[in-house]
């Protein structure tokens, strides 16, 4: 099925709008001619004459005057439509984002990302989702707003990205653990006991490839889906942590950290957005907010 020249809106509503197709055309910037062949195309679509001659001007007809409302309405709220978004009020922004981010995040930049929501937009809303996987679905049908992480192979190439913060991996331990005194060594770290994170509950991680290459096995005895387990287990155990730094950030204070005694890859922790929301004025007014408490 054709669909109808929906342009054909606007000339009906110039048209019902002046009474006269020489006025019309001139509102539009048309010959009179091309105004008149607008005209028989209109009543064609609709099936009625719509403008009828009485002397020497035009009467609407009695659909006519029941489209004239309408159309005029529906005209003005598609110009709103298209019109470019109005400068952001904060102060009466209504709207819940959506933030996917890994174990960690919530808890160390968290309380510092809502106040600044609070501050700005105390009528925003704020929840955050556990990110499983690096799946970019959701970002796609929009049931996430934006994600944060290690971009990976899985992350669909449309999809928008920047970095946050570059972080490495330490070590942790209670206060008074052996490993908090002395210098350290890839053999005493392997020596000791240790907690592996993993979401899908893998058995060896990068530590273990980066200690295989020096001939070295760690000792893994549990394994956990999040970075706030395993300070947690580290806190009241002997057990060994290895975290990333900045993701964790307080969340280790009490405990004693360490620099890993052999070189591990860096990590680049991303925003990541789909473009559909690349102009939206709230959705970029957060992702500054974002940024700047992550790079504090």
């Amino acid at each position: 099925m054709s669909l109808p020249d929906l342009n054909l809106l606007i000339t009906l509503d110039v048209l019902l709008a002046e009474g006269s197709v020489a006025r019309a055309a001139e509102r539009l910037r048309l010959s009179p001619s091309a105004m008149s062949r607008a005209l028989a195309r209109l009543r064609e679509t609709t099936g009625d004459p719509l403008l009828v001659r009485a002397g020497r001007g035009l009467v609407p007809t009695p659909r006519a005057l029941e489209l004239r409302e309408r159309v005029g309405s529906l005209v003005q709220e598609a110009l709103t439509m298209l019109r470019p978004t109005e400068t952001l009020e904060l102060k009466q922004l209504v709207r819940t984002f959506t933030l996917r981010t890994s174990d960690g995040f919530v808890e160390n930049f968290g309380p510092r990302l809502i106040a600044r929501l609070l501050k700005e937009a105390p009528h925003a809303r704020l929840n955050f989702v556990q990110k499983l996987n690096k799946d970019s679905t959701l970002l796609r049908n929009g049931t996430v707003d934006l994600e944060t992480g290690v971009i990976g192979e899985s992350t669909s190439p449309e999809i928008r990205t920047r970095m946050l913060f570059r972080d490495q991996f330490i070590g942790v331990v209670r206060q008074g653990h052996p490993l908090s005194k002395g210098e350290m060594t890839p053999a005493r770290y392997a020596a000791e006991q240790h907690i592996l994170v993993s979401r899908r509950g893998a058995s060896k991680g990068a530590m273990d490839e980066a200690l295989a290459e020096l001939g070295l096995e760690r000792d893994i005895i549990t394994v956990v889906g999040g970075f706030c387990a395993a300070l947690a287990l580290a806190r009241a155990s002997d057990l060994v942590a290895t975290v990333p730094q900045r993701h964790v950030g307080s969340l280790c204070d009490g405990l004693h950290t360490f620099a890993l005694p052999f070189p591990t890859p860096p990590i680049t922790v991303s925003m990541l957005w789909h473009p559909r929301m690349e102009a939206d004025p709230a959705h970029r007014w957060l992702r500054g907010c974002i940024h700047e408490v992550c790079s504090q």
